[in-house]
């Protein structure tokens, strides 16, 4: 019985799910994206996200600890150089599983995982201290400046008796044709 143990096994033993957790977490740090099944992702979230929040100290010793788990050192100076700088404020939460179907082979739910901030859908590009930065209002007004368009408001003439006039005209015109519409429908006719 297994009751109370909350780790998934992967159907495989100590070593070959070691080393599967290490060729995975290299992969995704240096390609940033991978796609998996559901269950080896959120096994592979468990495994990477503690190696990523060693990788903020960039001290020997945390590179040897890192190390010990991926055996890349490829994977190990790209952590602590690329992803490192760029999850230096997040406090967690530094990948992201997006759900995508079926496999046709045997039907296993897959996914990709994904490093929240290295994903350019989702930032557009831009790092958030540039956006917050470059924050444009959502308009599609000119960007005039504010004392141009005080000028054109007071150079503008309020007229409001035309527009009555032609909106009572236009409704009466829009029932007339209403009416037409009913008379040309075969509704309730017996055929």
């Amino acid at each position: 019985m297994r009751h109370n143990k909350n780790f998934n096994h992967l159907g495989r033993q100590a070593g070959h799910r070691k080393a599967l957790m290490s060729n995975m977490a290299s992969s995704l740090i240096l390609h940033k994206r991978i796609e998996t099944t559901v269950a080896k992702a959120k096994a592979l979230r468990q495994f990477i996200e503690p190696l990523v929040t060693k990788s903020k100290e960039d001290t020997t010793h945390q590179r040897r600890m890192v190390f010990s788990y991926l055996k890349q050192k490829e994977a190990v100076t790209e952590l602590f150089r690329t992803i490192a700088p760029k999850i230096a404020e997040r406090p967690g939460g530094y990948t992201r599983i997006l759900k995508t179907g079926f496999r046709l082979g045997d039907a296993a739910d897959m996914c990709i995982i994904e490093f929240v901030d290295f994903n350019e859908a989702y930032t557009l590009g831009v790092t958030p201290a540039a956006q917050a930065v470059e924050a444009k209002p959502k308009t599609r007004r000119s960007r005039k400046p504010a004392a141009k368009k005080a000028d054109a408001v007071e150079d503008a003439k309020i007229v409001e008796a035309k527009p009555k006039k032609v909106a009572a005209k236009a409704g009466g015109a829009t029932k007339a044709g209403a009416a037409k519409v009913a008379k040309k429908t075969n509704v309730g006719k017996k055929m």
